[in-house]
Order: C-alpha cells, then sequence, then structure tokens
C-alpha cells in the first residue's frame, strides 16, 4: 500500500499531519506539496492536509488523530 500525504511548505497544519501519520506507518507514504502542480492547487487547498489511497481513490481529509489514521489504513486495506 502507497499513500500519498498532500500538503504543502509552511503549513503548521501539515506538518502535524505528518507526525501523526509517520506514527502510524514507518514507509510507503509520499508527501507531494501541492504547490507542485494546478490541479493539486486547486483540489486541496482549502482542505490540506489530505491523506490520500491512490489505488482506492479514498481520502482522509483534516482533521485527524492517529486513531482515524489507523482506522483509514485499516479501511482502505479492505476495500
Amino acid at each position: 500500500m502507497r499513500l500519498i500525504l498532500f500538503g504543502t511548505s509552511g503549513c503548521h497544519l501539515c506538518e502535524e499531519a505528518e507526525v501523526i501519520v509517520n506514527a502510524c506507518v514507518s514507509e510507503g507514504v509520499d508527501y507531494v506539496d501541492i504547490a507542485e502542480q494546478e490541479q493539486w492547487q486547486e483540489q486541496y487547498a482549502v482542505r490540506i492536509p489530505v491523506l490520500y489511497d491512490p489505488e482506492t481513490k479514498q481520502e482522509l481529509g483534516w482533521p485527524f488523530d492517529q486513531m482515524k489514521v489507523e482506522d483509514f489504513i485499516r479501511r482502505v486495506a479492505y476495500i
């Protein structure tokens, strides 16, 4: 399973989310700065941070804690 954490530099919520996600997943997370593509900016600008599973197209939007991330991972692993 490969997850994406959408965020941007200088976003304190994105930094918080990264800590939470790292506590749940030791590897398999790509950190993507939405500033890199206009499409990501349009889709996620007011919603970041967002944890995304590209395989199932499921998203977990902020706010989330470790328990919500763990539930999300279990849910997308079994879809």
